[in-house]
This record gives C-alpha cells, sequence and structure tokens, in this order.
C-alpha cells in the first residue's frame, strides 16, 4: 500500500505535428509535479523534448518512457543519458523498453527475439560504461565489445567524461510477468503502461517480490476530467481499441495479452478480430467500460477522489498522469493526489 503517491506528467511522443509543452511543463514544476515524461514510437524521439524542457525548468525531474533499445547501441544511450543528466544537473530518469516486433524489425532493422536477454546485456553494458572502472567489454551474445570480425582493429574503450552521477536512475517500460521480475531485478522502477490498481498484485506480486528497497512502480494513467463520464470512458476505450487491436500482429500482441491477464481474455481476442477485420466501430464497442474505468481516472473531480483510494491501497508509488494540458486541471489533479 502507498500512502504518499508521487506525481508526474507524461506528454508521450508527437502526434501529426510538433508539439511544444514547454509552457505546460514549467506550469507542472511550478505545481510541484515531481517528474515529467518523454516516449518515442516512430516518429519524435524521447531525448530531444527532455533537453529543450530541461534548459526551460529548474526542479523538474525529466524522464523517458521509454527509449526504444533497439534504436541506438547502449554505448549511444549512455552517452546520451550521461550528457542529458550533466546538462539538467542530474535530473534524468533513463526509462527503457524493447518495444514489439512491428517496430523493431519493421522500423529500426533489427532483430526483436530474446527480447529479455538484450535488455539485461544492454543495461549491464550502460552501467559499466557510467562506472568508468576500467575499458568496456562485453561478451554478450547480443552487443559484443569490442565487435568480432570486421575490420578486426576494435579495442576496448573507457567514457572520456566523468558522469555526473555513475548510477543514473534506470526503469523499464514491461508488461510480461518475466519483463517485470526483470525491472525488479536490476533496474530501479517500472513502468507499466496499463496497470488496473486492483489487479497489480494478482498479476505482478511474484515478478515484483525481488525489488529492492525504494523500488518505483511508475504507472502511466490517462486522466479525464469530465461531467460526462461515459464521454470519458469512451475516450480511453478509443485509445484501448487501438492499443488492444491494431498495435501489434494477429498471434503476437503484448498489449493484448496483458488485457487478458487483467481478466478480459475473450474481450481481448474478439476486439482484435473486430479491430483486424476493419470492424473498428464495433471493436470499440466491445471493450468493456469496467476495463477503461480501471486502468485511468475519469469523472468529475469527486468520482476522481473516489477512485484514488485504489491507486493508494495498490504497490503503485508514482503517478504519470496523461491528458491534461492546462493549468486549471493539472492543479486539480495535484490536489487530489498530493493533497
Amino acid at each position: 500500500m502507498t500512502t504518499d503517491l508521487r506525481l508526474g506528467l507524461n506528454l508521450g511522443y508527437w502526434q501529426r505535428g510538433p508539439d511544444d509543452a514547454t509552457e505546460l511543463v514549467q506550469t507542472a514544476e511550478r505545481l510541484g509535479y515531481d517528474s515529467v515524461w518523454t516516449a518515442e514510437a516512430y516518429g519524435s524521439d524521447a531525448f530531444t523534448p527532455l533537453a529543450w524542457y530541461g534548459a526551460r525548468t529548474s526542479r523538474i525531474k525529466l524522464g523517458t518512457s521509454v527509449v526504444q533499445i533497439s534504436a541506438r547501441t547502449p554505448a549511444a544511450t549512455a552517452m546520451t543519458a550521461m550528457t542529458l543528466d550533466h546538462l539538467t544537473g542530474g535530473r534524468l530518469l533513463l526509462g527503457i523498453g524493447a518495444s514489439g516486433p512491428q517496430v523493431v524489425e519493421g522500423w529500426y532493422g533489427m532483430p526483436f527475439p530474446k527480447p529479455l536477454a538484450r535488455t539485461r546485456e544492454y543495461i549491464e553494458i550502460m552501467r559499466k560504461i557510467w562506472r568508468r572502472e576500467e575499458p568496456v567489454t562485453s561478451d554478450g551474445d547480443h552487443y559484443p565489445l569490442p565487435l568480432p570480425g570486421g575490420a578486426g582493429l576494435g579495442k576496448p574503450l573507457k567514457l572520456i567524461t566523468h558522469p555526473l552521477r555513475p548510477d543514473i536512475p534506470l526503469y523499464l517500460g514491461a508488461e510480461g510477468p518475466r519483463n517485470v521480475a526483470l525491472a525488479a531485478e536490476v533496474t530501479d522502477g517500472w513502468l507499466p503502461l496499463f496497470a488496473f490498481p486492483e489487479k497489480i498484485e494478482k498479476m505482478y506480486g511474484e515478478s515484483l517480490s525481488g525489488a529492492r528497497p525504494g523500488f518505483d512502480i511508475a504507472a502511466m494513467v490517462l486522466v479525464i476530467i469530465s461531467d460526462d463520464v461515459q464521454a470519458a470512458l469512451n475516450s480511453v476505450k478509443m485509445m484501448l481499441t487501438l492499443y488492444i487491436g491494431g498495435m501489434g500482429a494477429r498471434d503476437r500482441n503484448f498489449h493484448a495479452d496483458i488485457i487478458g491477464r487483467m481478466g478480459y481474455a475473450e474481450a481481448a481476442t474478439r476486439i482484435q478480430a473486430l479491430y483486424l477485420a476493419g470492424r473498428r466501430d464495433e471493436a470499440f464497442q466491445a471493450i468493456p467500460d469496467e476495463l477503461a474505468d480501471g486502468i485511468s481516472l475519469v469523472g468529475p473531480l469527486g468520482r476522481i477522489r473516489e477512485r484514488l483510494d485504489a491507486w493508494r491501497r495498490s504497490p503503485v508509488t508514482n503517478l504519470l498522469v496523461m491528458g491534461p494540458r492546462d493549468e486549471p486541471s493539472l492543479r486539480a489533479i495535484r490536489d487530489l493526489v498530493l493533497g
């Protein structure tokens, strides 16, 4: 049970056009939000907006939710993280994730198999780089250093710049139980995309059992303040329609899998089948209101206040709210969560 939730603002990634949220981030900092987070898919990257916001703020922590590991080598990510951490006075929270095979192989042209092993190796190399104890080598299967073959001239190197922090906080975006267990074992926090507070213990209790003290469960939560509860739920359902129906292949959709583990396996199968058949309105209608309500905070402020009780009783330690884009909404959420 969490008595004191931390509060962050998750901006996601840009949609069709650029989205400079500087004013919103500055407002969140002024209101006492602990962190702001950016993401990447196959459009805007996660690091550049954080550098932009970091130059215009002084206190708020800066998180990536998440950086896709197939987009950069471990050394490239470690260098970028070290640089940004220096420039922002030690405010970086580095969230990474494996993404899915459609993006990894279709966009980055990299192999997707063995994402757990790749992630573990990636993290080990980054931490070696930041520690600067010796020239970095790795005999792993996925990121061997120096590279075998090639010109035959590669040699172990050590990071030139001394990091501001050799232990930059690492978070892992994960959905499956084994991935969550990896997060608990080797990182400082877990970034669940869909969290149903009443179901987290049952779904992930065993996976989280090895977490170190202070392990941060920073859940992304769509927040919609509205007197029209059904309209707000419909907005959540629109998002779920895309993720369950279209974010993955018919036989491999990690988002549909997690919805199934929440107890909605039959609905997830039907939603995906309808979506892939081009019957998207029916897919939307097939999403249970209970599911949409469980993973979000929607409705009038009084209803959201009541719903927050479930989050406080859960293992979640950090709410990363998505959706609010104005000061009154940010202030209202701040008052409810931080009291």
